[in-house]
């Protein structure tokens, strides 16, 4: 039987824990039998979990015998991973084990050396975080998962269960991961590549240098603009303004306004019943085409799509949509 190892580290984010328990632990083989057995692993006895502690019954010892490593995230992963966790996580790469991350659980896996080289993913709000302190790693801060082979990491909260369920189909098909999904009333599958559903381009935090000319877009988004009227509500040459705005935010003057006329964008999507020709004259985009070209490249879904996946569908069209929650 396929064994899975999840790995209750200190500061253990509940919700990533219960996550591989629960979908590993549910799936059956045609014949009723269970498709793996799961044992829950700490560095100490008793562990840390936010406002709970939790007692486990096994050490790292138990990575050991593991096919499958589960690191669920931590509340504080900027803190250091205890070094027992990290040999032990080392130990069973060099094994052959698969090795699986929920949400800011990578930054374990990254300590360890096991994505350098490799393109992996966490929740987007600490995907920059990821990146600065780990540069050997791709971090993909827009896909639900990453499967590299062995290597596998997901993104927050509900993404951990499509990894979970993508795992359990490359393990036993699609018939049992299917029969997992409907135990965990979940969709079959969300398509890893599937964007996280972002917050685009937030307010700009007071201590920015461009927070004169940040805050002037969030108001003007609306209208239409170019980059010399930017440049010329920031006071600067245009090609002084692409620099700092490249220094600052990653991006050019242009790609940060589109940025936030999509997110305004999603607010009138999940606020209003505003169809797309007029919330995209709304937020300033040229034309309807040209909006859901844009949104669906940075959001990875129709502008349609996402509105049902936040407001659910309308009354009288069936089962309510499942929101996709995000931490």
């Amino acid at each position: 039987m396929h064994t899975v190892v999840v790995v209750a580290l200190p500061d253990t984010i509940v919700f990533d824990l219960a996550t591989p328990i629960e979908t590993f632990g549910r799936a059956r083989l045609p014949d009723g039998r269970p498709a793996y057995r799961v044992i829950v692993c700490g560095t100490e006895p008793v562990v840390d979990a936010g406002p709970l502690r939790l007692g486990v019954d096994a050490g790292l010892e138990a990575l050991g015998r593991a096919d499958t490593v589960v690191v669920p995230g931590r509340i504080h992963p900027e803190e250091e991973t205890p070094a027992p966790a990290l040999d032990a996580l080392r130990a069973a790469a060099e094994d052959g084990t698969r090795i699986a991350s929920i949400c800011v659980g990578a930054f374990s896996l990254a300590e360890a050396g096991l994505l350098d080289g490799l393109r992996a993913t966490t929740h987007w709000l600490a995907a920059d975080a990821l990146a600065k302190r780990y540069p050997s790693v791709e971090v993909d801060a827009e896909s639900l998962y990453v499967d590299n082979g062995q290597i596998v990491t997901s993104a927050g909260a509900a993404a951990g269960l499509d990894m979970c369920l993508h795992l359990v189909r490359r393990d036993h098909g699609v018939a049992v991961a299917a029969d997992t999904s409907r135990l965990s009333v979940a969709p079959l599958h969300r398509d890893g590549g599937q964007a996280q559903f972002i917050l685009r381009n937030p307010p700009v935090l007071k201590s920015a240098t461009l927070e004169p000319v940040l805050m002037w877009i969030e108001e003007n988004a609306h209208s239409d603009l170019a980059l010399a009227d930017i440049a010329a509500a920031a006071r600067m040459s245009a090609r002084t303004l692409n620099r700092r705005f490249h220094e600052e935010t990653g991006q050019s003057p242009v790609q940060w306004l589109g940025g936030v006329r999509i997110r305004h964008a999603q607010e009138l999507l999940e606020t209003t019943d505003h169809g797309v020709e007029r919330i995209a004259r709304q937020v300033g985009f040229p034309s309807p085409s040209n909006f859901r070209t844009l949104f669906r490249r940075a959001t990875g879904v129709t502008p349609h799509a996402y509105r049902t996946t936040f407001r659910g569908r309308p009354h009288g069209a069936g089962d309510v949509t499942s929101t996709f929650r995000r931490r």
